[in-house]
């Protein structure tokens, strides 16, 4: 089943586009990630399923319903936590997550039982009388978790949780985030973090002015620009190394020499590494380090975009 749905997504300012023909699908049970650089038209994507924004042209179906017809009922399955803190300085913990779940017509004892739990699940349960203003960056990000998450909804929209924070408290967010998956809500996740993405997400999507420009798993991304590894083994000594025989074994491509280093390009569908190291073994080579190294999710990204994810 398909938590959201978007089909021909577009978003105008005037004359510049900046969601364009969008269509893509979140299955139920996915923690999506959305990549893009400053402006690439993610957050506008996500303001728009969150309702904070109209569209120009195309249907966004939350839960099979389409969101302009049933705007309450989508707005009921979706909590959004935005890259700017939604809470108040001079209200308690606790009266921050209660107003926030009071606006989705919560009230008395089941009111109370989410607000309470939200605040347990962050781990601000002790801070609930507290005011947000003596509360630490990583604390404030939590406390909008908690103001995001108290009406359980399905789908919970994250939009750079862990900007500005301490390590300690982006790594709490981070298991946060897997634990409220485990629990079965489905979650769409931006971040300019990459290895937040590669992290946690089962799924991403790459936007770039407006537009998908590639969808899949973090291997399905991968294989798009390369279908090859390199193993690098750095030897003590060159002198009776052998090109030819590592050529031979399945998968390996190209094998060249710089400096101590031999470096074996392979089939990345091809677990060859274990005949590798014996042909070493068998010639008598010492080596002294070996690394394999395959594309990760930042050189897919600048290859596919030409820019950095940080990149404004």
């Amino acid at each position: 089943m398909n938590i959201l749905e978007i089909k021909n997504l577009t978003k105008k300012f005037g004359d510049f586009i900046a969601v364009d023909n969008m269509s893509l699908s979140v299955a139920e049970g996915e923690i999506f990630g959305f990549l893009g650089a400053n402006g690439a038209g993610k957050s506008t994507t996500i303001n728009m399923i969150a309702g904070l924004l109209r569209s120009n042209e195309g249907i966004i179906n939350i839960l099979g319903k389409n969101s302009a017809h049933h705007a309450r009922f989508a707005k009921m399955n979706i909590g959004m936590v935005p890259q700017d803190l939604a809470i108040y300085e001079n209200m308690t913990a606790y009266e921050n997550v209660k107003f926030f779940a009071g606006l989705y017509g919560l009230r008395g004892a089941e009111l109370k039982d989410c607000v309470e739990e939200a605040l347990e699940f962050v781990g601000l349960q002790d801070k609930h009388k507290s005011f947000p203003k003596s509360f630490s960056g990583g604390m404030k990000r939590r406390l909008n978790i908690a103001c995001a998450i108290a009406h359980r909804p399905k789908l919970i929209i994250m939009d750079e949780p862990t900007v500005g924070i301490d390590p300690q408290s982006r790594n709490y967010i981070l298991a946060s985030v897997k634990k409220l998956n485990v629990m079965g809500c489905t979650i769409i996740y931006t971040s300019h973090y990459m290895e937040e993405v590669e992290e946690i997400c089962t799924k991403i999507a790459i936007i770039d002015h407006g537009k998908i420009i590639a969808e899949g798993t973090q291997e399905q991304l991968k294989s798009i620009i390369t279908n090859t590894k390199d193993v690098w083994i750095e030897v003590k000594s060159t002198e009776n190394v052998n090109f030819e025989p590592i050529k031979e074994i399945n998968g390996v491509e190209a094998v060249s020499l710089e400096g101590n280093f031999i470096k074996i390009n392979s089939d990345t569908g091809v677990n060859n590494l274990n005949k590798i190291i014996e042909h070493f073994i068998a010639s008598q080579i010492e080596i002294r380090s070996l690394e394999e190294k395959a594309p990760n999710l930042e050189t897919v990204f600048l290859t596919l975009t030409g820019r950095t994810l940080r990149d404004q």
